[in-house]
């Protein structure tokens, strides 16, 4: 009876489903600070490190969609941690322009050359409990949700998406989706916004950058990413 009553435990026990792993804890201010994107990171361009507080440094108050399901997306858009971080840093990365050669300094296509240089806004965010997983989840669902376009506010001023379309996920990261959506200038004219939202363990990297000079399509800077998740372990 004993032997039968230890096998019918064992097998109630294997039964059982496993428990789902532990979330990462999240980093602490100074560790993320660390993590995050520095100039000695950087073989071209220029890194900059101050934009907490600045006009640039935009907060999730300040956001808003015209549907609590395109949130995601306008956050994401704005340069603003989604949720509740347990901690924010935010850098911008600046192509470094190419010099024009003396003959064509003065034409009109060196001009815009000269300031047609890539701008990259990072946002890392760090989370508690699984907070970054549900950043990625509702990122996805936005995606699929406002792939017709929506509306935006931030920071007082109106902004308009007119379509957003998936693109191809970076490597490098536990979860991530890419995505470009095309944006309506003030002068009516339109132009890409390309962004991405990576999860490397508890933290969330979101990166996006606008064609606004020329308004062309435009390849997204692979190697800032790759470089931001690299720090991330």
């Amino acid at each position: 009876m004993r032997s039968t009553a230890v096998r019918r435990v064992g097998l109630a026990a294997s039964a059982a489903p496993a428990a789902a792993p532990a979330a990462a804890k999240a980093l602490s201010a100074d560790e993320l600070e660390k993590a995050a994107l520095a100039q000695a990171d950087v073989d071209n361009g220029e890194v900059d490190t101050k934009i907490d507080g600045s006009e640039d440094d935009v907060t999730k108050d300040e956001v808003e969609a015209d549907g609590a399901a395109c949130a995601p997306l306008a956050l994401v858009q704005s340069g603003a941690a989604q949720g509740e971080s347990a901690a924010t840093v935010k850098r911008m990365w600046t192509e470094e322009a190419e010099k024009p050669s003396e003959a064509d300094a003065m034409s009109e296509e060196a001009m815009l050359a000269s300031l047609d240089v890539e701008k990259v806004f990072v946002t890392l965010a760090t989370y508690e409990d699984g907070g970054a997983e549900t950043v990625l989840k509702d990122t996805e669902a936005a995606l699929k949700k406002c792939a017709a376009g929506f509306t935006t506010t931030t920071a007082g001023e109106k902004g308009k998406i007119t379509k957003v379309v998936a693109a191809k996920a970076p490597k490098g990261a536990d979860e991530a989706v890419a995505m470009t959506m095309t944006m309506v200038t003030e002068g009516k004219e339109t132009m890409p916004f390309k962004a991405v939202v990576a999860r490397k363990g508890s933290t969330v990297v979101a990166m996006n950058l606008a064609s606004a000079v020329t308004g062309k399509d435009f390849e997204f800077p692979a190697q800032i990413l790759d470089t931001q998740l690299g720090k991330l372990g």
